[in-house]
């Protein structure tokens, strides 16, 4: 399994304190130093949240996946109104972790509303750390485009990004520590992307073995 030791995350840890420092280049020296300090910070409770993530996992030892069918079958029907004209799934691996996926496509007849809503179960494996290191970070932008943020949908964990001027954006959930939802969505409003989501039954997704 792949882990990273304590030693690589303080290395680690201590580049990113570097990347801050470096990319508030420019500007006055105060306002450039609390900057960075804000960067720097945020940066490594992610790298430590990382750490600690990945040593429960070694701990745990590798978590079998479920099988792709069982996520295919949570899949609605219908999405936000919208109706579910495919679905697929697949299993795949690397280094002894293997993750399972299930996708659903949703979209109007002219295709001028679509979503694909995809559900994910990395196991709790370090892997997950990839897929959802939003999970282990706090954002909160937004302009007079859109916006990004991390927040929650019921006990979860969520990040949410959308832009205003083509209605298109994504939303994610991670269940459980291991199970990530995603629905991206075209000529939607945000609402819809959460309706996706909330269609495909959380709380079963959460009791699967």
């Amino acid at each position: 399994m792949l882990t990273f030791p304590l030693t690589s995350t303080r290395l680690l840890a201590a580049c990113f304190l570097a990347i801050a420092v470096t990319a508030c280049g420019g500007g006055d020296k105060t306002e450039k130093t609390e900057e960075a300090s804000i960067s720097a910070t945020g940066t490594l409770a992610a790298v430590q949240e990382m750490a600690k993530q990945a040593e429960e996992a070694q701990k745990n030892g590798p978590v079998e996946t479920i099988d792709f069918r069982k996520l295919k079958d949570l899949l609605p029907i219908e999405a936000a109104k919208l109706p579910r004209k495919s679905a697929s799934g697949e299993k795949n691996g690397a280094a002894g972790m293997t993750f399972s996926t299930a996708t659903a496509r949703y979209e109007n007849a002219d295709n001028s509303q679509n979503i694909d809503l995809t559900v994910v179960d990395a196991g709790g494996t370090a892997m997950l750390m990839g897929m959802a290191a939003w999970s282990m970070i706090e954002v909160d932008k937004e302009d007079d485009n859109g916006y990004e943020r991390t927040t929650r949908m019921g006990d979860n964990k969520a990040y949410e990004k959308y832009n205003k001027t083509d209605k298109s954006g994504e939303t994610a959930v991670l269940v459980k520590n291991r199970f990530i939802v995603t629905a991206k969505g075209n000529g939607i409003d945000p609402d819809a992307l959460k309706s996706a989501i909330e269609a495909l039954d959380l709380a079963k997704l959460s009791d699967l073995k």
